[in-house]
């Protein structure tokens, strides 16, 4: 059989696969409205916490730094897990979603959204609070820093995590952020063992490998399928290897998982048993915001790895929509760029 057959007939096997679930994944995390604004470097000198990073913060804290801003921010709906749930969507899975949304038009905003990219929001759960939402601050370097009010999103509680939210899912894609809530975080992975789903987890932040490193530590020993991490994550959560990405792919599959190490624009590292890939970047013309760029990564890894990608296909597709992310402000591509994107990545999973 040649590579090409071999291929394709590995496409369609986990087609038929994917047939007796109702979803291919089930996202699990935050619904954040993003609101986005470019904002000066001396900017950040006026907020509190690190360059880079995410912060939670109360309602109060929102609407002062939002007043604040040079001008009126851009809104979109974001939230990690929420980003590559879309993106997935877009790329054509079966997807649907477990967070808490808000009772204000936020919230139908949110929900509205994304239905319209194809996902399905009848696992959505509900709180009458008002919407989180998320300022990220884009500064010249394209980089971003999140200030986050979790609102809604932040009643999520283990008892809203049950075997009927994840039943028929073949899939569960789990984002860090829930890690500052290690009772919810159990009960997530735990359940959705339980209803037979395969995990993934993107660590998300080095604030979260700061505070949850023992569970983290802890749950790759029970067993994760993928991990994703950027360079900042991997080198918080195994600092002795300092800056060399390949060696920390290496260490991070040794615990079973398909590690992923995501370095922006030098492309990522994949590592998976005794496999090590180096995944090229796909140059942008231009940057114009970094956030989502990662979660865009996830979703076009995960949307070729379930449909039975090679990981070097799989993390090429990866590769794509982070780099289309980028030339755009806030972690949505836009519906018109989908076509060229899927049909990439149909060329992609046929090679």
């Amino acid at each position: 059989m040649t590579n090409a057959n071999h291929a394709a007939a590995s496409n369609v096997a986990s087609s038929n696969a994917a047939r007796a679930h109702e979803f291919d994944l089930i996202g699990v995390g935050s619904p954040i409205m993003d609101l986005l604004a470019h904002v000066p470097e001396e900017f950040l000198a006026t907020v509190s916490g690190e360059k880079g990073g995410m912060v939670l913060v109360e309602p109060d804290d929102i609407a002062a730094l939002v007043a604040r801003l040079p001008a009126a921010p851009a809104t979109v709906a974001g939230g990690s897990a929420g980003n590559t749930a879309v993106g997935a969507a877009r790329l054509g899975l079966d997807v649907t979603f477990l967070g808490k949304l808000g009772n204000d038009d936020t919230a139908l905003d949110y929900r509205t959204s994304f239905m319209d990219a194809g996902g399905n929001g009848a696992r959505f759960k509900y709180a009458a609070l008002p919407n989180a939402r998320c300022v990220s601050l884009v500064t010249p370097d394209s980089q971003r820093t999140l200030r986050t009010c979790l609102g809604a999103a932040m009643t999520l509680a283990p008892a809203d995590v049950t075997a009927e939210a994840f039943a028929g899912c073949r899939h569960a894609h789990i984002e860090g952020y829930l890690l500052f809530n290690p009772e919810l975080a159990d009960a997530v992975v735990t359940t959705a063992r339980a209803a037979g789903c395969s995990l993934s987890i993107d660590i998300a932040s080095f604030e979260v490998v700061n505070a949850a490193r023992d569970w983290i530590t802890a749950q790759l020993k029970q067993g994760i399928d993928i991990v994703f991490a950027n360079e900042d994550e991997i080198r918080a959560l195994q600092p002795d290897l300092g800056d060399d990405y390949a060696a920390h792919a290496r260490a991070l599959a040794k615990h079973g998982a398909i590690a992923c190490v995501k370095m922006g624009k030098d492309g990522a590292w994949i590592a998976h048993g005794d496999q090590l890939h180096r995944i090229a970047p796909v140059p942008a013309p231009r940057v114009v915001d970094t956030t989502g760029a990662g979660d865009a990564w996830a979703a076009g890894f995960l949307g070729g790895h379930l449909r039975g990608y090679s990981l070097p296909a799989a993390g090429a597709l990866g590769s794509l929509l982070g780099s289309e992310c980028v030339r755009h402000l806030g972690p949505a591509i836009p519906a018109d760029r989908w076509p060229d994107i899927r049909a990439e990545a149909a060329r992609l999973g046929s090679a």
